[in-house]
């Protein structure tokens, strides 16, 4: 179940210019944020995540506890690491770990210059041609801070979830959507999914703080099954 969870296994894709150095000089270099997560309503975990930018790296660690008999599922813990570009974040390495179960271990590592994406899935390698600005489980929801902005219009995503790659395509609406969360307010940008056809099996939105940087505020997910997987701030920290 918890393969839905860290923004529900969604990443991005971002084919965009490079920011000026002025506004990446403004951006946060430590984020801490805390998520409540529920399923139709109900608690089912919390997500505490940390992001580091130190020189021209970073990392984000993401640990996700279950609530109530959802903690029987151990912690899941997401580690990203690579280099801060011109384009934002640039992935070198990933690894997903679920509980004490070493069989569940997802490791990927990023080759740039071969362009290369290596997913070693059960001790089976699998490999995928590695395209410019991929994002992993773990990175993509802080690659919007590194976007030109405002952000508008369309945007194409894709992600290694560990186990494969995912495409998306997205809408940005142009109005700012008021969202009150953990006694904050926040103006969010909000992404919309474009219909893929036969082949989009989820429904997935983003809601994103205009004001603090593009941070995560809110992710709803709709499964094939109709189950409403929700994501929401509870506790940020910026410096």
């Amino acid at each position: 179940m918890f393969h839905h969870v860290r923004i529900l296994s969604l990443a991005f894709f971002f084919f965009s210019l490079n920011i000026s150095a002025a506004q990446q000089d403004t951006l946060p270099k430590r984020i801490q944020a805390s998520y409540v997560v529920t399923k139709n309503g109900q608690a089912f975990a919390n997500v505490r995540e940390q992001f580091v930018v130190t020189g021209n790296t970073y990392t984000v660690e993401s640990t996700t506890k279950g609530i109530g008999v959802y903690a029987l599922l151990g912690e899941r813990k997401l580690t990203s690491t690579g280099k801060l570009t011109g384009k934002g974040l640039q992935p070198k390495h990933f690894e997903l770990h679920q509980g004490d179960n070493p069989k569940k271990a997802l490791l990927t590592d990023f080759d740039w210059p071969k362009r290369k994406l290596q997913m070693r899935v059960k001790g089976e390698l699998k490999e995928a041609v590695l395209a410019t600005g991929t994002q992993d489980l773990a990175s993509f929801a802080y690659q919007f801070m590194y976007l030109p902005r405002p952000l508008k219009n369309n945007i194409t995503v894709t992600l290694t979830t560990g186990k494969k790659l995912n495409q998306y395509m997205y809408k940005v609406k142009p109005e700012k959507e008021l969202l009150s969360v953990a006694g904050n307010q926040y103006k969010t940008v909000h992404l919309i999914p474009i219909d893929q056809g036969k082949d989009q099996v989820e429904s997935k939105e983003l809601w994103l703080a205009s004001e603090q940087n593009y941070i995560l505020v809110r992710f709803l997910m709709v499964d094939e099954n109709g189950a409403k997987l929700e994501q929401t701030l509870t506790e940020l920290h910026v410096d």
